[in-house]
């Protein structure tokens, strides 16, 4: 069986920059466990699958390790290949996913992505966390993702974390932030129990450092550089229960994979 497959790196305007994410269009849904293989073999932060319904698209994403429940820079890239490659018409498509309707927008070569905010709650620090990423953070907060705070863009880009001891840490990744020398805020995002030491650009993140720093700026649209090796770039805005993410994306490849089933 040939299954179309590209890759797009996104949340960039130039290749080799932002995040790559895999995009597999189906006809229909195939066994999990084969999807999962597919992820492994594509050996990308994530793989996202798509299936037309009649409302839209229901999409999936795997990183190379386990299903994951939202991801954003795979959303934005299955979004630019159905505009790009295969033929959707229009300036929006709307994808079913676990965690609820997603909308992407597009204006010229710039993606809207409309996801659900998921705003971080104080927390305790602990030794454990310290000693995990090799500084004490100024704060500690969570919502799915453990979210430390840091005073300066150059303490983020120094920090070298134990990936062992940040897999124990009990969460399903860990945001670091702090104010960006030129632009609003800079995050980076770890998530080794995944199966991904360091995400490059992690749209799912912004759902928690937008009104993270929406609060604390006291402003509701902002500018993010996500300060990974690859690095990537963002405007987001904070709507209410939701935050908006835009971004570029470029194509790498198209082809297909040969599998066996």
């Amino acid at each position: 069986m040939r299954l179309p497959l590209y890759q797009v790196d996104a949340f960039t305007s130039r290749l080799f920059g932002g995040n790559p994410a895999a995009i597999c269009p189906l006809e229909s849904w195939l066994p999990d466990a084969l999807l999962q293989s597919i992820a492994a073999e594509n050996n990308v932060a994530e793989t996202a699958y798509f299936v037309k319904e009649a409302d839209g698209y229901r999409l999936r994403w795997f990183t190379p390790a386990v299903e994951v429940d939202l991801c954003g820079h795979a959303t934005l890239a299955a979004a630019h290949v159905l505009f790009n490659c295969r033929g959707l018409a229009g300036e929006a498509v709307s994808f079913q996913s676990r965690s609820g309707p997603l909308m992407v927008t597009r204006k010229g070569d710039l993606y809207t992505l409309d996801f659900p905010s998921r705003r971080p709650i104080p927390m305790p620090d602990s030794a454990a966390i310290t000693a995990a990423l090799g500084l004490a953070p100024q704060a500690v907060l969570a919502a799915r993702d453990l979210f430390c705070v840091f005073a300066s863009e150059a303490e983020v880009a120094a920090l070298k974390p134990d990936m062992k001891a940040v897999a124990g840490l009990a969460h399903f990744a860990v945001i670091v932030t702090a104010p960006g020398d030129h632009c609003d805020f800079v995050s980076r995002f770890f998530a080794p129990a995944q199966g991904i030491d360091e995400d490059p650009v992690t749209g799912s993140a912004h759902c928690s450092l937008t009104p993270y720093w929406a609060a604390r700026l006291e402003k509701t649209k902002m500018t993010a550089r996500q300060i990974s090796a690859r690095g990537g770039d963002l405007a987001v805005e904070q709507a209410g229960d939701r935050v908006k993410m835009t971004g570029h994306a470029v194509l790498y490849f198209e082809g297909f994979a040969n599998v066996a089933t």
